[in-house]
């Protein structure tokens, strides 16, 4: 069975950081990444990982701020995000795809992800 264990949220504040992680468990998988979603709003794609060579894909919202990194050994993936603002706070979920995929107009597709984590709650304060 497949399964997506996030963890790491929490509260900070603005200019903060916070480390997420995801495990996941029961397959492996070609591409991984991370969504969002705040109160009111949908679900935006956040970041990428093909797994096999590391290729990363960020949201233009969260460039230069946000790294997406994995640990092969335990099948693993985590977001680091630096500089926090208010509007990163959201419930923050993990996405794993059997498919690989090749630009961002794919990786940023929920459609494109077959299995989600329950989420993890992120609030930045000002």
């Amino acid at each position: 069975q497949v399964q997506l264990v996030e963890s790491g949220g929490g509260l900070v504040q603005a200019g903060g950081s916070l480390r997420l992680s995801c495990a996941a468990s029961g397959r492996t998988f070609s591409t991984m990444g991370w969504f969002r979603q705040a109160p009111g709003k949908e679900r935006e794609f956040v970041a990428a990982i093909r797994w096999s060579v590391g290729s990363t894909f960020y949201a233009d919202s969260v460039k230069g701020r946000f790294t997406i990194s994995r640990d092969n050994a335990k099948n693993a993936v985590y977001l680091q995000m630096n500089s926090l603002k208010p509007e990163d706070t959201a419930v923050y979920y993990c996405a794993a795809a059997r498919s690989t995929y090749y630009s961002v107009s794919d990786y940023s597709r929920r459609a494109a992800y077959d299995y989600w984590g329950q989420g993890t709650q992120v609030t930045v304060s000002s």
